[in-house]
């Protein structure tokens, strides 16, 4: 099953029958259930609704703005598009975060990176090409500082290793000394950041 968008999806070796795999599942019926049951519920984001940013909780209030804002520990949104107007906002926080991370990191290492994007990624926090190129999900916003942190110096560590070897993570650590503490909570809490939903279609 995966944890971000709560698909439960069976892969079975090649020569199995369909009987064997449905036997199998049937099996596991009750695991399954619990799983899913497991996962944080989605979270329609609108006006009245509070969400997480940078590890703090925010409620989306309406009022007569264009575009959404932050404001004494709220988000003020207009009330006829407010999620879209939302997201907006947190991608644009999420851009200035990542790329001044990014920026300090790959400094510290000696390496630049070409290009930074962001986008809604289902499978992974970040990833670094052999180009040099980082992406990153922009809903890091939604964690701590700190987590955001670590995803940033866990890719720009790539451009020094390309690969996850002790040579790697012994990069991680001098820029990100902490990172152990992010890592675990990303993996504790991170499914969560997938919760929160902008359209009925996501």
């Amino acid at each position: 099953m995966s944890n971000l968008d709560g698909r439960v999806t069976l892969t079975m070796p090649a020569g199995m029958n369909l009987r064997a795999d449905q036997d199998f599942a049937e099996r596991k019926a009750k695991w399954i259930a619990s799983a899913v049951e497991g996962r944080p519920c989605p979270t329609l984001v609108d006006v009245g609704v509070e969400i997480p940013v940078e590890g703090k909780s925010c409620m989306v209030v309406s009022g007569s703005v264009s575009t959404a804002r932050f404001s004494d520990g709220a988000i003020v949104a207009p009330a006829h598009n407010a999620a879209h107007a939302v997201m907006a906002l947190l991608k644009d926080l999420a851009s200035e975060r990542l790329t001044a991370a990014a920026q300090r990191h790959s400094c510290a290492v000696g390496r630049d990176f070409r290009r930074l994007t962001l986008k809604d990624t289902r499978s992974r926090w970040g990833s670094c090409s052999a180009e040099g190129n980082l992406m990153f999900s922009w809903r890091l916003i939604l964690a701590p500082p700190g987590v955001l942190d670590y995803v940033a110096a866990h890719e720009v560590a790539h451009l020094r290793h390309m690969d996850h070897s002790r040579a790697f993570w012994s990069v991680v650590s001098a820029i990100c000394p902490k990172y152990q503490v992010s890592r675990n909570w990303l993996r504790r809490e991170g499914a969560g950041l997938h919760r929160y939903r902008f359209s009925p279609g996501d």
